[in-house]
């Protein structure tokens, strides 16, 4: 047919040649389909992950492909899928044979039957996703697009193929993929499917925290992350996921004091610490940093609206947020609560003299992560006003030469103090005691203060004197 367009330039990896020997010399039909065709067609850079359909077995057309191959690669196999994966030093492919779905009411678990490419492109979440290039001899690189995807792709649409309401009620989580997709590639949800995807938000809770956790994390790491939470809080999914951010929302207003809305405040932190850092638990720590505000939020007449010990509130929130999202609670929840229990430290710094002391005990209690707690901080100044925004820009700035200064001279970061418990112990011939710790204590606060260096002889004196201070007597 004439008006079929062509696209061979995006099949120009030996890979699928490979493909189309393989499916011809088993007499099948393989397309190539979904993310690889419209990330081609977006220009957004070449794809390493690419998925191919086949009508028929998708096993077979992969252990073909794979004997064809330089090194024969060994072949994944998902039989309970029918999906098998070939991977190559460059490149990874997935193939699956053509199928129809159906579903059951309490699961997002399709009952599967082999069908055609049509069937396979019916079952795709969205119309960009269901593009497919034909690998087969006589059709090389022809697109088939039976939902008009590439015509959603130029007006940067996300639709889905057939009817929404049924499209995520039968599988509830491609409301969270819809939403991601629409976050990352700067485009709009077609209003049926934001209709559809609010009226069955409460069908997200049959899918599992970590397929949620997923696409958050892939929301978090767009270069917009706010798109993604506004959505989420406008189709009432948010509210099944993060309801201590959705507690943020609104303006109180009280003797004609208002307080700032901490929900929308949020959002500009996260979006401002995008444009610095790819570190998606930064970017989580942005989101989670003023969850404590809520629980906290108080109001008398003398100081108006306050937020006493919201850091160290939603720090621990931040435990049991991760714990219920089934996130991990290791090293990288620690640092996300260490972010929010500090966030306001260099804010506070920022607006007094900058002393060494201050600048000593915050390099000291951040450690490593100092200046990821500058970069947090300095993300959350958001007032529209220009010259405040300068002002705390330069504030900040101060700070950050302060520490490199502070840092050169004292190497404060991460420090032990220079006296260990064993020398204590044998220099006043003492077992394990309360002025161990009460010595240590001294030199610790002495160094932070600046009374003495971070050094051994300094510390040592100091040892000495507080010893004998406590009535401890030198070993000889």
């Amino acid at each position: 047919m004439s008006d079929i367009r062509n696209y061979k330039e995006a099949l120009t990896s030996p890979i699928f040649k490979t493909i189309q020997e393989a499916a011809e010399s088993l007499d099948l039909e393989a397309y190539v389909i979904g993310g690889f065709v419209r990330d081609f067609l977006l220009k957004r850079g070449e794809a390493k992950d690419i998925d191919v359909v086949t009508v028929g077995s998708g096993i077979d057309i992969a252990q073909k492909v794979a004997s064809l191959l330089p090194g024969k690669p060994k072949v994944q196999l998902f039989k309970t899928y029918g999906t098998a994966m070939v991977k190559t030093e460059e490149i990874e492919v997935e193939f699956v044979g053509a199928r129809k779905e159906s579903y059951r009411e309490e699961s997002r678990n399709p009952i599967v039957e082999n069908g055609t490419l049509e069937d396979d492109q019916n079952r795709r979440d969205f119309t960009i996703n269901a593009l497919a290039l034909s690998l087969n001899e006589s059709t090389f690189g022809d697109l088939i697009d039976p939902f008009n995807g590439i015509d959603y792709l130029e007006k940067k649409v996300i639709k889905t193929p057939l009817d929404p309401d049924i499209t995520y009620s039968d599988d509830p989580l491609r409301m969270m993929r819809a939403i991601r997709f629409a976050t990352q590639l700067n485009f709009t949800i077609e209003q049926g499917s934001l209709d559809a995807i609010q009226k069955n938000h409460q069908r997200i809770e049959i899918i599992t925290k970590e397929r949620i956790v997923d696409e958050l994390h892939k929301i978090l790491k767009s270069p917009k992350p706010s798109i993604g939470f506004e959505l989420l809080h406008d189709t009432e999914l948010l509210s099944h996921i993060l309801p201590e951010l959705l507690a943020l929302k609104g303006v109180d207003e009280i003797e004609g004091q208002r307080h700032k809305d901490n929900f929308y405040h949020t959002l500009e932190v996260v979006d401002n610490i995008a444009q610095h850092t790819d570190n998606v638990w930064l970017r989580w720590a942005a989101l989670l940093h003023d969850i404590g505000k809520a629980p906290t939020k108080k109001f008398d007449k003398r100081n108006g609206w306050t937020f006493h010990a919201h850091e160290f509130v939603g720090s621990k929130m931040v435990f049991k947020l991760f714990k219920r999202l089934k996130m991990p609670l290791n090293d990288k929840m620690k640092f996300v609560q260490k972010m929010v229990l500090m966030s306001s430290r260099p804010i506070v710094l920022s607006q007094d003299a900058v002393t060494d002391s201050a600048v000593r005990r915050l390099v000291f209690d951040a450690g490593d992560y100092v200046d990821d707690l500058m970069t947090l901080c300095e993300a959350d100044i958001t007032t529209k006003n220009p010259k405040k925004f300068k002002r705390y820009h330069n504030n900040f700035k101060l700070v950050r030469e302060k520490i490199v200064e502070v840092e050169e001279r004292d190497r404060i970061r991460n420090f032990q103090p220079p006296i260990t418990g064993e020398e204590i112990m044998n220099t006043f011939n003492i077992r394990p005691c309360k002025e161990i710790g009460i010595i240590k204590e001294a030199i610790k606060e002495a160094i932070l203060e600046g009374e003495i260096a971070n050094d051994y002889e300094e510390a040592k004196a100091l040892m000495i004197k507080k010893g004998i201070n406590l009535g401890l007597t030198i070993q000889n």
